[in-house]
Formats: C-alpha cells, structure tokens, sequence
C-alpha cells in the first residue's frame, strides 16, 4: 500500500457519523410494520452462491432506506456527477468527462440489481426506472472527495432498467475503511430523466457483501489495509447493517481469477 488510505481517515470517521442517524429512523418504520411483514427475501443468506436473488412467494418489503453517506456525487453534498455527460454507462471502473481519466484497480466485479415493484409482492419488474451506484475504490478512497482522486469520479455511474427491471455495472471490489462493513450505494429513480437531472430519489439504499468472498477478496494484493480493517468489524455490529441486512446481502458467485458477481433484488 501507499499509504494514501491513512490520510483519509478524517474523511472516512465523518462518513461513519454521517451514517448513524438512519438507525432511529429505520428501527421506527421495523416497529410500525410489525408482524404485519413477511420477510423479503431481496439476497441470498451469507455464503450462498446464485445467479440471482428472487422474490418469495410469501410476501416482501422495501429495500430499507438508509442514508447516502457523506460522498454521494448527486449534488446533496457538493458536486453533482448526475449532470455529467457520460455518467450513463455500465463500466464503471474508468472515470469519464473531464476528469483525470483514471482506472480503478482490483478484483472484478459485476453488480446486478433487480429492481421490483414492492405492491405487487416483488412479482412486476420496474422497467424504466433508473439506478445510480458509487462505492470507494480498493483502497477506501470515493472518487471527487477523497485526498489524492478528487479530480477522478470512477466507480459511479446510472444505468436504465430493462424489461426485467435489472441495470448491470461493470466495477471492482470495493475495499474495507475504518469503521464500515464493505458496502455499495445506490440510489433508485423514477426514470433515467430523473436521474440525470438529479430529482425525484425514490429510494436510497445500500448493498452488503457476505464475510467470506470479502475475506478471499482482500487475500490478494492491493487489499492489505482492508484485511485489517475487516478483522475488527462485523455486519452484526456495522451502524449501518446491524439493524437486519437480510434484504440487503448480495447473492455471490465466481473467484478472484474470474471477477465476481453481485446481484440484489431491490424493492421499492
């Protein structure tokens, strides 16, 4: 390592205070739902290997809301990459525009996210709809915030669903920082209209990654500060996770020869 991640650890600290407040908020929303919710399955429990996610025939919820964090790029806290031409892509590793046009590093990843219509008991694809991701790079650091890759706005971008109501990005596997299990954002809009111009949030939310694949991940080289940041953190005990990430886990498959892939059904 280079020690770049060190030096952002002020940022990172004030990423985990902005994170907390949602807990009150979504514990209220668990209380008032009550019994009255069947569990949504949206992920697979940890360790379990598939294509996809599916919806339970039993029932489902909405993807829990949580908080954007202190480095969304969406105009809430600063710059706004939403309005950028080129930010509607599926390859999310290179930045684009006028930034300093670099790669981030690291074990491919793919993310897939199905997004559903929750009143129709997950069973309607939400076609049309569009979803913005962005998540740190190997090293913690999020692009147009972090010391070092302010000018970079890689590993963020908006896609369009499909008929199935899936957008698919090309990325790598985000690293572990203090404080926070290893996680990507994203944000649901009504139409890809919305999303460039940056209006209209539906639902924001966060995918997790299951303990193991994080653990194979970061045995290889470039991940040395997440081993250590890993080994002191649980999603039991993460601010963000540690209310229920069921719905929120992604279903994992292939290695780090091959890349990987994440795919999460969000209901909204």
């Amino acid at each position: 390592m280079n020690g770049r991640h060190d030096e952002r650890l002020p940022e990172h600290g004030g990423g985990l205070a902005h994170d907390l407040p949602v807990l009150a908020r979504r514990r209220m929303i668990r209380l008032m739902a009550g019994a009255s919710l069947v569990p949504l399955v949206g992920c697979a429990p940890e360790g379990k290997t598939s294509a996809a996610p599916s919806a339970s025939p039993a029932g489902c919820a909405q993807i829990p809301e949580e908080t954007a964090g202190p480095f969304p790029g969406d105009g809430s806290n600063g710059v706004n990459v939403l309005k950028e031409s080129g930010v509607v892509r599926s390859d999310i590793t290179r930045s684009f525009g006028d930034s300093a046009g670099g790669t981030a590093d690291g074990v491919p990843l793919t993310i897939t996210l199905t997004v559903v219509d929750a009143a129709s008991d997950c069973g309607t694809p939400k076609r049309g709809a569009a979803v913005y991701v962005w998540h740190c790079d190997r090293e913690g650091a999020y692009s147009l915030y972090s010391e070092g890759v302010t000018g970079e706005n890689y590993l963020r971008g908006v896609q369009e669903t499909d008929a199935r109501g899936r957008v698919t990005f090309r990325s790598v596997f985000p690293g572990c920082y203090p404080g926070r299990w290893p996680h990507v954002h994203f944000e649901v809009y009504g139409s890809l209209a919305d999303a460039t111009a940056a209006t209209s949030i539906t639902n924001t939310s966060q995918l997790a990654f299951p303990k193991d694949v994080c653990d194979t991940v970061y045995a290889t080289d470039g991940y040395g500060a997440s081993v250590r940041n890993l080994s002191v953190l649980s999603l039991e005990d993460d601010g963000i996770f540690r209310d229920g990430h069921d719905r929120q886990l992604a279903a994992m498959k292939g290695s780090t020869g091959d890349g990987y892939t994440a795919a999460l059904t969000v209901a909204v």
